[in-house]
């Protein structure tokens, strides 16, 4: 694993433990050139899960990229890096259990629900990118669900 301060190729492992209820091994690790230390995460990686999208088209799964959507929509809210690792490991499982396809609709849903119980205000965000508001009308009309 490369340092991310110095690039050195020699890091060590000093620590290991089971994080996300047994789903990912966090690493802790240390720099010998540098003394930087700094925190890996290992997963098993979903790669034969496909996402359709809207168009038709097919590509791999990616957590980064579905992660980083997440983030955008939870910027500058109180929500923490272990609360998104939990949601996007429980939509993951569900995904890779039913199937070896799933579509960028079912994703996108599975995740507003999701954030929905975790932040309101990140829901929402997220909801207007997904469904494409077209106007502030239908930005009310969601805002409007919320309290109903």
């Amino acid at each position: 694993m490369l340092c991310p301060r110095c690039k050195s190729p020699d890091t060590a492992v000093i620590d290991s433990r089971l994080s996300e209820e047994g789903r990912a091994v966090r690493r802790r690790r240390e720099c010998p050139k540098c003394n930087h230390r700094f925190t890996t995460f290992e997963r098993q990686e979903l790669s034969s899960l496909i996402v359709v999208k809207r168009d038709g088209t097919r590509e791999p799964y990616s957590r980064s990229k579905l992660e980083r959507g997440v983030w955008l929509a939870c910027t500058k809210r109180p929500v923490t890096q272990q609360k998104i690792d939990k949601l996007l490991t429980t939509l993951e499982e569900k995904w890779a259990a039913n199937k070896q396809e799933v579509s960028s609709a079912t994703i996108g849903t599975d995740v507003m629900k999701a954030l929905k119980k975790l932040d309101q205000v990140a829901y929402i965000r997220f909801a207007s990118v997904h469904r494409e508001f077209k106007d502030v009308e239908e930005f009310k009309q969601e805002v409007g669900r919320l309290f109903k």
